[in-house]
């Protein structure tokens, strides 16, 4: 990073200090140092604006965990510290996104369509009985609850605009108000015609015992009951509601771990429903009572102390100021309270409500409609730096369009550049990686290398059964004197290349300590290695092979059992082995 900071060009420079306020997108191909500019941004804008972003913190979104690793030493080492860097799947305080989704239930849980899907399942969790439901009622026989008292009761409750448990207790109140009218006809009614026997009391009485009534409480929580985004999305994955049936059937899960992909679903879920913090409150405000009531008792105490301590002695004396005379209980209670000593960043992780500062999201071209409803809410000043390349969407749900990604929040009202200088790639590889865009779209221009090493990518031909052995071999003579090589493979094949990889473990997250390393595309995305083999090119979408073609900053090979994609082919470009 040292060496970034050195070269710093001033197309770089403009980005890093462009104002704080509104969206700045920064498109570039690989290794035109757009990672770099958002991190030194978010150093720089620490800076000018740090008491307001220190207070508030700055979050960074990253594709992978591998990423997050990779540049995480980067901010502190300059001074900062509210920065909060995470994936997608961390965004949702309790919950850790470790599963993973096939690309086609990850594309459908992406799509804004979701949103209205998730909407009309909870609105049917707002229900009415088909038939009367007989509530047993201990001391007055049973009660009644009917279609029409329920369906009054809903639109009552969905009247008011708030959330499904926010909603909930004016739903209740409803029932309660029904019941206790049912039970004051019934029990205050005069034999002779006359007006009811049962006076205000009486009825308020009533109301409190019905209020009271667990079987009350269980038939309106089988009507409308309070919910977590947990078990909602849980609820709604296992039996998928208002989708396509192709969509149904794409996301349909029993149980499981939750997957990233889920997250923005949580966090539109915890939208819709609301928290009734109401018991948390009652709660702390109990607590603050109890420290109240101690600290009047020590008060009473010192002041029962010094009465004892002076009424031996003169006035004079006696007119030192005691404790009780300085401070009252409500003041002293404050003064005891535990403080948070939390960072910013860290009181962030934790609320799912946080609004920050400012977010820089990498690889913004990945993000789904979804998890753009998620960020947007994360910064209600829409004050942002979204770094990508379009040319590298490799999410089957990525929007891969700035039009796309912020139309629908900052119309016209969003700010564009792009580097074009890649001072990563070397102009031998670049020319390889920009021949497989060029053959899907002719209009394709890669950002132009800074630098060449005058050695050409290769590529060597192998059988199955012979390629963990050629890859170990490959590696072997690849692997820098100083540096990392990456052996960027389909996970399929993971298991069997670390097993000829000498201490190159498989499986979870990449080691980016190790010199040798085993990762696929996606696991690569963000990062640069001195030297890249790729195995089995022709088994990965053209994003995925793009990426792992852009990733060495000297050397590339490519290894393979069956053919090779036609623009890796041309003797020019790629030498044969």
């Amino acid at each position: 990073m040292a060496d970034i900071v050195q070269t710093i060009q001033a197309e770089q420079d403009r980005i890093i200090r462009a104002p704080h306020q509104g969206v700045l997108v920064v498109e570039g191909g690989p290794g035109t140092g757009k990672t770099a500019v958002a991190l030194h941004r978010a150093a720089y804008l620490l800076y000018a604006h740090r008491e307001q972003l220190a207070r508030r913190a700055v979050l960074i979104v990253g594709p992978n965990p591998a990423f997050l690793g990779y540049i995480g030493e980067v901010l502190p080492s300059l001074g900062e510290t509210g920065v909060w860097l995470a994936t997608l799947g961390e965004l949702f305080p309790g919950v850790e996104a470790k599963g993973t989704d096939t690309p086609r239930a990850a594309e459908a849980k992406g799509r804004l369509e979701m949103a209205g899907a998730l909407a009309l399942a909870v609105t049917d969790r707002q229900a009415v009985p088909d038939e009367v439901l007989e509530i047993d009622h201990d001391d007055y026989g049973t009660l009644h609850l009917d279609r029409a008292m329920a369906t009054e009761a809903r639109e009552r409750a969905r009247a008011t605009g708030l959330p499904h448990n926010l909603a909930r207790p004016h739903f209740a109140f409803r029932i309660i108000d029904a019941l206790t009218a049912q039970l004051t006809d019934r029990l205050g009614a005069d034999p002779y015609g006359g007006p009811n026997l049962l006076d205000a009391s009486d009825v308020a009485q009533l109301a409190k015992e019905i209020a009271a009534s667990p079987e009350v409480h269980a038939a309106i929580g089988s009507l409308w009951p309070q919910l977590t985004p947990e078990e909602f999305v849980t609820d709604f994955l296992a039996d998928p509601t208002h989708l396509t049936e192709a969509d149904a059937e794409a996301v349909r899960r029993e149980g499981g771990a939750w997957t990233p992909a889920d997250v923005p679903l949580l966090d539109e879920a915890a939208e819709l429903l609301g928290e009734d913090d109401s018991a948390a409150q009652a709660a702390a405000e109990a607590a603050r009572q109890e420290r109240v009531a101690y600290a009047q008792g020590v008060l009473e105490l010192a002041y029962a102390s010094r009465t004892y301590e002076f009424e031996d002695k003169d006035d004079e004396d006696s007119e030192v100021l005691g404790a009780h005379d300085v401070i009252d209980a409500e003041r002293m209670a404050e003064r005891h309270e535990e403080a948070d000593h939390r960072t910013a960043a860290e009181r962030a992780a934790a609320d799912r409500t946080w609004a920050f500062g400012h977010i820089i999201v990498d690889e913004a071209q990945e993000l789904s409609a979804m998890a753009w409803r998620l960020l947007m809410r994360r910064s209600p000043t829409r004050s942002m730096t979204l770094v990508g390349d379009p040319a590298q969407t490799a999410e089957g749900g990525g929007l891969g369009d700035w039009h796309t990604i912020l139309d629908p929040y900052v119309p016209g009202r969003w700010e564009y550049t792009r580097l074009g200088v890649n001072y990563r790639t070397p102009e031998e590889i670049m020319a390889v990686a920009g021949a497989l865009l060029r053959a899907q779209d002719p209009e394709f221009t890669p950002p132009s290398s800074v630098r060449s090493t005058g050695r050409r990518p290769w590529s060597r031909r192998t059988t199955p059964d012979a390629l963990p052995a050629a890859v170990a071999e490959a590696a072997r003579a690849d692997a820098p004197e100083e540096g990392r090589l990456a052996v960027i493979a389909p996970a399929a094949l993971h298991e069997a290349l670390a097993a000829a990889l000498p201490d190159t473990p498989a499986g979870g997250e990449p080691d980016l300590t190790r010199p040798v390393v085993l990762l696929t595309p996606r696991q690569a995305k963000g990062l640069e290695f001195d030297a890249v083999l790729v195995v089995e090119p022709g088994a990965f979408p053209t994003s995925d092979l793009y990426v792992a073609l852009t990733r060495a900053t000297r050397t590339l090979g490519l290894l393979h059992t069956g053919d090779l994609p036609a623009a890796l082919v041309d003797p020019q470009t790629v030498e044969t082995r």
